[in-house]
């Protein structure tokens, strides 16, 4: 296999694992505000549980995001060397400012809200827990930001093939961002909810934790109730704009390939076997007229197919496809369980339903699988390009041999299995521990003899055996 397509694979993987722990603890975060706002409120101590449970969570959750993003930055110096040069004008200062703005906000708050309880007032605690919060969403602001000028570069110009910002304003809101913004940001809020829904059917299956578990998923149903529309609607917004700025991307994510004739309007395909070297697809199951609806809002209107350009210049059609499909489907499927156990919850019946709560385990990963198949239709959906109309991918990769970069593959790979593996083990563990009760608040302290954990992960303390 070519250097090329070994970096588009390791690409590919490494970029599978980062989206999955940032968009979580991003969801996470705020859920802590949430339940600490709760407590404080209501001062009932199962608000007080909830909160210490779902930190250890999201402590790990928080290394194990900070893990892939450093792996993240290394492979973009490694394998894509020629993206730095044509393009690193603007993505370092965007990627610079992320780092003045959110990390840093976390970094100084972090700390008071894994570790402050009863060594600072309550008020200042969820202050931090907020600032936390708040620092997740500008790190998702300014990294979608710089993903969004990759699809929509804006407010530049090309100077001996490479890019120099103009107007940083269209740099940092170009055509894409507002509404990638949205749906990255709702889609990581529904993914933690329906994990957080997930877990708290489980303890009301098993009878443990019941109190904890109802309040969890009792929020997870009402959150998703409203979030899940939006996030459909945004989704729409978002495919009206990706056919104005990338209409290759939206021909591949609907396997069109031949112009409709006039008045025919576009099919919405439910299912098929795209061909691309036939350009025709099998098995087609499609509804008439359906995709010129949602695509155009007109029945009969059209967009450019797939072969208005050449082969070349086509997004890589099958994984398009199906990925879309995947992330459309976990979408409904979403909107219906969310709408049904609103519907139980207001008549007084959801955690009485067996099947519920079933279902709201059986879709606690659904989020995590939209995003990634959401993310491959993004990113393989702007091929042949890596900065869209301006810079290949084939001309973005580095001089490496094919043995280098299959060596490096298999590094990650096996050191991701290793973190990752023992990560994903651990939260398993703290959720099977469940939420144990918590000592009474104390006042603040300064007593220099009390002990403090030494290390961040310490704050996840729950026994890896069971009792």
């Amino acid at each position: 296999m070519e250097a090329l397509v070994l970096s588009r694979i390791q690409f590919g993987f490494v970029v599978s694992f980062h989206v999955l722990f940032p968009a979580f603890t991003i969801g996470t975060a705020s859920w802590l505000a949430f339940v600490e706002w709760r407590w404080l409120r209501t001062r009932n101590p199962v608000w007080r549980e909830l909160f210490f449970f779902w930190q250890k969570i999201f402590a790990v959750s928080f290394g194990m995001g900070v893990v892939s993003g450093i792996v993240m930055a290394f492979q973009f110096g490694t394998n894509w060397p020629r993206l730095s040069e044509v393009a690193g004008s603007v993505i370092g200062p965007l990627l610079t400012y992320e780092v003045l703005t959110a990390f840093f906000l976390e970094a100084s708050f972090l700390g008071v809200m894994l570790f402050g309880w009863g060594r600072v007032p309550p008020r200042l605690h969820f202050f931090s827990t907020c600032m936390v919060a708040l620092g997740t969403l500008f790190s998702t602001f300014w990294i979608l930001s710089s993903n969004s000028w990759l699809h929509t570069p804006a407010g530049h110009v090309l100077v001996d093939g490479v890019v120099h910002p103009t107007d940083w304003w269209q740099v940092v809101f170009n055509p894409s961002f507002p509404y990638r913004l949205a749906h990255m940001a709702l889609g990581s809020f529904i993914t933690t909810c329906f994990v957080i829904g997930g877990v708290g059917a489980w303890y009301l299956r098993r009878g443990v934790h019941v109190e904890a578990g109802r309040k969890m998923l009792t929020a997870a149903v009402a959150f998703a109730a409203l979030s899940v529309p939006l996030q459909i609607l945004a989704g729409d917004l978002h495919g009206l704009n990706t056919l104005e700025h990338q209409p290759m991307k939206v021909a591949a994510m609907e396997a069109h390939w031949h112009p409709a004739a006039p008045g025919e309007g576009v099919p919405l395909v439910l299912f098929a076997v795209p061909d691309e070297a036939a350009e025709r697809n099998g098995f087609e199951v499609a509804i008439p007229r359906l995709g010129s609806l949602i695509l155009t809002h007109s029945l009969d209107g059209t967009f450019a197919p797939l072969t208005t350009v050449p082969a070349s210049e086509r997004p890589p059609v099958v994984p398009v496809f199906y990925a879309f499909r995947i992330m459309v489907g976990l979408g409904m499927l979403m909107l219906a369980l969310a709408w049904l156990s609103a519907l139980q919850l207001w008549r007084g019946r959801l955690l009485q339903s067996k099947w519920l709560l079933r279902a709201w385990n059986g879709m606690l990963p659904s989020g995590f699988v939209a995003l990634v198949a959401g993310w491959f239709v993004t990113e393989m959906g702007r091929q042949p390009w890596v900065v869209y109309g301006l810079l290949r991918t084939a001309d973005a990769v580095g001089p490496h041999s094919t043995w280098m970069v299959a060596l490096s593959l298999a590094v990650y790979a096996l050191g991701y299995a290793f973190v990752f593996g023992w990560g994903i083990w651990y939260l398993v563990k703290i959720i099977r521990t469940g939420p144990a009760p918590s000592p009474p608040p104390q006042p603040p302290s300064h007593d220099s003899t009390v002990p403090t954990p030494a290390r961040p992960l310490s704050g996840a303390d729950e026994p890896l055996e069971e009792g």
